[in-house]
């Protein structure tokens, strides 16, 4: 998969163990992820503005991209390979409008790597009412329940736990994708363990006025997307402000929305990925500011949970179970979603 922060192609083959709908355990065999070239990473980053003929062009292209650096990746793996399941990139995402788009076309991975591929996750739940997000509790429900609660720290933070016997799950707001963006006119793709904000000054004005934005006071099921930053969070944060400065009042605002969450849901252990684990400045402020255990996950799994995720999401769709819960995304039902492209040439899955 590609998250929002642009950070590059996630790869993550894996076995699973079936043995139950309530019961699926997995190995992680090995992990790469490709960084984005200028190329690609110009590409990925504007395509929302190009028109419609371009962006399919993109979502051709990028599908042949993603097979291509799939069969690299399983160059020296000798063992069988039953499937690929690819999230894709996220161009838009404004479930408002019944939107959202992934793009990495199933059919040019199919026949680039020549395997079985699921991808689109998405559209289904959205035709259902749903928000299409966030997905990733099922697995979070499966693979990861002796914990209170999952804290994915990615592009944007997602958190999802149990409550009264229901999963409940959303985003709640923004984090890599802000503070990255805010690096890279200095030169950097990223605050490095956060030590540019941390040697930053908060203002309270703005953290206030960042604080009081209304997608915060609103009940789950809800989800975040590019749109919704550029809307409500880049004109806010284009003041006249040292970068540090800006950078230290919006990982506080982060962590302030995060630990409000989890004080408020009395929520007592939480394991943490997503490349904001690697944040310490970000992490030593959730612990700080909660009560509950914070456990970040070992190197590998932080970084790759979400591909492992919708690995699981794609071993559903292919068993045919459901992959989706109504109770996060607000769709109608749980369905089993993500459509099946196949190679020309292949017979059986």
């Amino acid at each position: 998969m590609s998250g929002t922060s642009l950070d590059g192609l996630d790869l993550c083959l894996l076995n699973f163990s079936y043995i139950s709908p309530e019961e699926i355990q997995y190995q992680m065999v090995k992990t790469f992820c490709v960084e984005y070239d200028e190329h690609w990473l110009q590409k990925l980053k504007h395509a929302h503005q190009l028109s419609a003929e371009e962006l399919i062009e993109l979502h051709h292209a990028y599908g042949q991209y993603i097979g291509e650096q799939i069969n690299g990746f399983l160059s020296n793996h000798s063992g069988k390979v039953d499937f690929v399941s690819s999230h894709g990139h996220t161009v838009f995402h404004n479930p408002q409008q019944h939107i959202s788009l992934q793009i990495g076309h199933g059919a040019y991975i199919a026949n680039t790597c020549k395997l079985p591929v699921v991808c689109d996750f998405r559209t289904g739940d959205i035709a259902l009412q749903g928000q299409g997000a966030p997905l990733v509790p099922i697995g979070d429900q499966l693979l990861f329940g002796d914990y209170d609660a999952c804290l994915n720290l990615g592009g944007f933070a997602n958190i999802s736990f149990q409550q009264n016997r229901q999963s409940i799950a959303f985003d709640i707001c923004p984090v890599n994708i802000v503070l990255n963006a805010l690096m890279q006119p200095l030169g950097k793709a990223y605050d490095h363990n956060g030590s540019t904000a941390a040697g930053g000054n908060v203002h309270p004005k703005l953290l206030a006025e960042l604080n009081q934005l209304e997608y915060y006071h609103q009940t789950p099921p809800k989800s975040l997307g590019r749109e919704w930053v550029a809307e409500h969070i880049s004109p806010i944060l284009a003041v006249d402000l040292p970068t540090k400065d800006i950078l230290a009042t919006f990982t506080l605002h982060a962590a302030q929305q995060i630990t409000s969450v989890i004080n408020a849901n009395q929520i007592k252990s939480i394991l943490i990925t997503g490349g904001g684990a690697h944040n310490k400045h970000l992490i030593t402020l959730l612990q700080q500011n909660s009560n509950a255990q914070i456990i970040t996950a070992d190197p590998q799994l932080i970084d790759y949970k979400e591909a492992l995720i919708f690995a699981l999401l794609g071993l559903l769709r292919i068993l045919g179970l459901p992959n989706t819960l109504p109770s996060v995304t607000g769709a109608t039902k749980p369905l089993s979603s993500g459509a099946i492209y196949l190679p020309t040439d292949y017979t059986q899955l």
